[in-house]
């Protein structure tokens, strides 16, 4: 079952987007060129550091961000989408 949140008229805050990267098994992080990948089945982050991934400047959850199953993808990396895209994944 697929939902939608518009984070324009309910954003998501520091203590929601950790609790939303704990629901999932991995995240993907785009930040400029760079894409930061999460295995949480193998690393247990802190939240001050998973917050410091998923927030913007605003103090909110960056957009895009798109869960689909237990995968996590915050900010928008083509790549990314094609080899989650490939993998079966999305």
């Amino acid at each position: 079952m697929a939902s939608q949140h518009d984070a324009r008229k309910q954003p998501l805050g520091p203590a929601q987007a950790v609790e939303l990267a704990r629901e999932v098994d991995e995240i993907y992080v785009a930040k400029g060129k760079q894409v930061v990948h999460v295995n949480l089945k193998q690393q247990k982050p802190a939240a001050e550091e998973l917050a410091s991934l998923l927030l913007g400047p605003t103090g909110n959850l960056r957009a895009p961000a798109l869960r689909l199953g237990r995968t996590l993808i915050v900010g928008f990396d083509e790549p990314t989408y094609r080899k989650l895209l490939l993998k079966g994944k999305l």
